[in-house]
């Protein structure tokens, strides 16, 4: 096992490049290499940790066993709980605790080589840009990939009204009185949108959501949907669609 007297990062960019590098290892037991890891993790053996090293080589074996450790240690024994999940729930649990165990880390020799505050900050926005080794994992970074366009598609129509609002507001400010009758004009039609269930005027001040099939808006209050919800809805149906749905 690898530790401080073979390997010291000490700035922000070197505890992240050993950030990337133990991840990378970690992904590959998991993805590439699923198969030997799964045979080296017989239930057989004693308490078993995967590790993930800098030079992104993975490693499934016993903790150390200096007290207190080099290095916080991953999770122990993942090889006794192989046999009694599916694999693939057995793998993402595997996962998360391997984000778990590459956070420690990072901190850890942050910490130690006293980054300060700054420093921890920026460390954590390099970290926080990388996709789990959870969703690498389980498939959610590729379906965020494939489906942030509509994400962010679904977002701004959750928000159009509001963007609209602000954005009229800006172009007020900009064009002075000369625009103020078209600025008018948009606020009036969005005021003539009501909220399919509770059939309220629109607000500029709530959130709204569209439904992808019938393209009515509500409150999310009023169908119980917040604006982080909505970010990972694909495709919105109201209560009236999934009933309609649901007779059919």
């Amino acid at each position: 096992m690898d530790g401080f007297p073979h390997y010291s990062p000490r700035t922000v960019e070197q505890i992240f490049k050993d950030f990337k590098a133990r991840r990378n290892a970690i992904i590959k037991a998991l993805t590439t290499d699923v198969d030997e890891f799964y045979q080296q993790c017989d239930p057989e053996r004693e308490n078993l940790c995967l590790y993930g090293h800098p030079d992104e080589q993975w490693e499934v074996t016993v903790p150390a066993e200096e007290v207190p450790a080099e290095l916080p240690e991953p999770v122990l024994g993942i090889n006794f709980a192989r046999d009694g999940m599916r694999e693939k729930e057995w793998l993402a649990l595997v996962a998360v605790h391997s984000d778990t165990w590459l956070l420690s880390v990072a901190f850890y020799i942050g910490a130690r080589f006293g980054i300060d505050k700054a420093d921890r900050k920026r460390l954590f926005n390099l970290i926080h840009d990388l996709p789990t080794i959870f969703e690498v994992v389980t498939g959610a970074a590729n379906t965020q990939s494939k489906g942030s366009s509509n994400s962010s598609s679904k977002k701004t129509k959750s928000n159009s009204k509001r963007k609209q609002s602000k954005a009229s507001q800006l172009k007020y400010d900009e064009d002075d009185e000369e625009d103020e009758d078209s600025v008018d004009e948009e606020e009036d039609d969005q005021g003539d949108t009501q909220c399919g269930a509770c059939d309220e005027s629109y607000s500029p001040n709530e959130f709204w959501i569209c439904c992808d099939i019938c393209e009515k808006w509500y409150h999310g209050r009023c169908v119980k949907v917040t604006p982080a919800r909505a970010e990972h809805i694909k495709q919105y149906k109201c209560p009236l669609c999934n009933n309609k749905r649901g007779r059919a």
